[in-house]
C-alpha cells in the first residue's frame, strides 16, 4: 500500500519540528564542557555500570535466603526458579525498548534505566509479600537490558583509549559485586535478612542517576549523527532509507539462520553456543551450591543434627557470605585472562581456555563447598567457573560476528541467542522438575550433570570443527572461508 503524502500544512508543522530539534542539539554540543569533563563522566559511568552489575547478580548472590524466606520448604530453589521464569517477557520488552535512544537521546535513558533498576531493588527491599518481590524483580530485568552506560563508553572515550576505558570501567564494576558480601555481613543477623541488603544499592544508584542528570552531557557522536539526520532533505531522507533497505535486504533472523546452517563455520559455532549452554543452570545457582554444600558439611560433621533453618542462617551469614568475597575477583581474573588470550593466541584458545577453565573450577568449587575447604578460596573458584562460562560465551559471540559477512553481521549476533535459548531450555526442563521434586540439596549435582557432559560435547566440537578466527578482515569475510 502506497504511502499517503502529507499536506502541505502537516509538512509545515513536521519541518517546524525538525527545526526545533536541530536548535536544541545545536545548543546541546555549543555548551561548554570543564575541562575535566571526561573523568566526571568516568566516575558517574562506573557507578552506573557498578550499580547494573549488581542489580544483575545480586538475586542470584542472594538466591538461597530468599528462596528459603519466601517458600520455607525443600524444593525451595524449583519454586524461585518457576516463578523467575515471569521475569523473561520484560527482559524481552526491555530489549525493544532499546532502540528508542537511537532517536531520543542516550542521556535520558541512561538516567531512567538507573533509577527503574534503582527503584525495582528498592521495591524488593520493601517486599513482604511474593507479589511485591515478583514486581520488584520484573522491574529490574526490564532495565538491565538496555546497558546505555555502555554505549556512553563507546561514544564519549577517545577512540585509542576506548578498549582500555571500558575494560577499565568493567573491572570496577565486576569488583564492586563485593559490596553484596560486605552488606550481608553488616546488614544480616540472620538469613531473613535478605532485604536489607538491596537497600545500599538502591540508594546509591539513585543518586547516582540524579548526578548524571546534573553532570552528564549527550555524546558528540549522537548529537552529531542526529543533526546529520534531522539536516536532510526529504528526498535525501528517502534515498537514505532506501540505501540502509538495500544494503540490509539480505538481514533479518530467519535469514541469518539460514545463511548460518549453509556454512560450516557458523553452524558449528551456533551448535558449540547451545551445546555450552546447557549448563545454564549452574551459572544462576551457584549460591545455592555454595549454601547446601557448606551445610551438608556442617551436618555430616556433627556440627548440627539435620539440615533445617538454624543450619542454612548459620551458612548464609558465615561461608556463604566469606566465599562471596573472593567471587567478584574470580570473575575479575577470568576475564583478563580470556581478553589476554584471544589477542595473544586467537579467539579460538581463549574460548577453549575459558571453556576447560569453567569446568574445572566448576567441579573445585561444587567439591570444596561439600568438603567445607576454605571459604575465600572456593569463593575464589566459584567466581572463576562462574565468569569463565560467561567470557566462553563471549568469545563465541565474537567468532560469529568474525565468521559472518558485514550485511548480515548483527542478524548472525542476535540469532545465536535464539540458539543459546535451546541449550538453556534444555537445562530448565531437565533441573528444575528435578530440584523441585526432589529438593535443593540436589542443585549441585543436577549441575554438575548438565554442565560437564555439555561444556566436555562443546569442546570436542570447538576443536574438531571450527577455526579461529582472530585477524578476519571484517569488511571482506563472507562465511564462505571455512567451508
Amino acid at each position: 500500500m502506497k504511502k499517503k503524502e502529507l499536506t502541505p500544512e502537516k509538512q509545515a508543522k513536521v519541518q517546524l519540528r525538525r527545526e526545533k530539534e536541530i536548535r536544541k542539539w545545536e545548543k546541546e554540543k555549543s555548551r561548554r564542557k570543564p575541562s575535566n569533563y571526561f573523568w566526571y563522566l568516568v566516575l558517574i559511568i562506573s557507578l552506573i555500570y557498578a550499580t547494573d552489575e549488581i542489580a544483575s547478580q545480586i538475586g542470584t548472590l542472594m538466591k538461597t535466603e530468599i528462596a528459603t524466606d519466601l517458600f520455607a520448604s525443600d524444593n525451595s530453589i524449583g519454586i524461585l526458579d518457576i516463578i523467575s521464569v515471569l521475569t523473561v517477557p520484560f527482559q524481552a520488552l526491555g530489549l525493544l525498548y532499546r532502540p528508542l535512544a537511537d532517536k531520543w537521546g542516550r542521556k535520558r535513558f541512561l538516567i531512567i534505566n538507573t533509577i527503574g533498576m534503582s527503584f525495582g531493588l528498592f521495591v524488593v527491599f520493601l517486599s513482604g509479600n511474593i507479589p511485591i518481590y515478583v514486581i520488584g524483580a520484573c522491574l529490574v530485568q526490564f532495565f538491565i537490558p538496555h546497558d546505555m552506560h555502555v554505549v556512553y563508553i563507546m561514544e564519549s572515550a577517545p577512540s585509542k583509549h576506548r578498549a582500555r576505558t571500558y575494560s577499565s570501567i568493567k573491572f570496577f564494576a565486576n569488583m564492586s559485586v563485593m559490596l553484596v558480601p560486605l552488606l550481608r555481613r553488616m546488614l544480616m543477623q540472620e538469613a531473613s535478612q535478605w532485604r536489607n541488603v538491596y537497600l545500599i544499592p538502591a540508594i546509591v544508584g539513585i543518586v547516582t542517576s540524579l548526578v548524571a542528570l546534573l553532570m552528564a552531557r549527550e555524546p558528540d557522536t549522537f548529537i552529531d549523527s542526529r543533526l546529520r539526520y534531522l539536516r536532510l532533505t526529504d528526498a535525501e531522507r528517502k534515498a537514505e532509507k532506501e540505501k540502509k533497505s538495500a544494503e540490509n535486504a539480505q538481514g533479518g533472523l530467519i535469514t541469518a539462520l539460514k545463511f548460518a546452517m549453509q556454512h560450516k563455520q557458523l553452524r558449528w559455532l551456533y551448535i558449540v553456543s547451545a551445546l555450552a549452554n546447557i549448563g545454564f543452570y549452574g551459572s544462576i545457582n551457584y549460591s545455592a551450591i555454595l549454601s547446601y554444600g557448606y551445610a551438608q558439611n556442617f551436618v555430616d560433621n556433627g556440627q548440627f543434627a539435620a539440615l533445617d533453618n538454624e543450619v542454612m542462617n548459620a551458612v548464609s551469614i558465615g561461608p556463604v557470605t566469606a566465599a562471596l568475597f573472593l567471587f567478584p575477583v574470580g570473575c575479575a581474573v577470568a576475564q583478563v585472562i580470556m581478553g589476554f588470550i584471544s589477542d595473544w593466541k586467537g579467539r579460538k584458545t581463549a574460548a577453549i581456555v575459558t571453556a576447560a577453565d569453567c569446568l574445572v573450577t566448576f567441579v573445585l568449587f561444587s567439591i570444596g563447598a561439600r568438603l567445607g575447604w576454605n571459604s575465600y578460596l572456593v569463593g575464589f573458584l566459584c567466581g572463576a567457573a562462574i565468569g569463565s562460562y560467561y567470557s566462553a560465551n563471549d568469545v563465541l559471540i565474537m567468532m560469529i560476528s568474525e565468521s559472518s559477512p558485514t550485511n548480515l553481521r548483527s542478524s548472525t549476533m542476535s540469532a545465536q541467542f535464539i540458539v543459546t535459548a535451546i541449550g538453556v531450555a534444555v537445562s530448565y526442563t531437565i533441573s528444575i522438575p528435578l530440584v523441585t521434586i526432589f529438593g535443593n540439596t540436589l542443585t549441585s549435582l543436577v549441575c554438575l550433570c548438565l554442565l560437564v557432559p555439555g561444556f566436555i560435547a562443546a569442546l570436542v566440537a570447538l576443536v574438531k570443527k571450527t577455526h579461529d578466527t582472530k585477524g578476519v578482515d571484517l569488511d571482506t569475510v563472507t562465511g564462505c572461508e571455512w567451508d
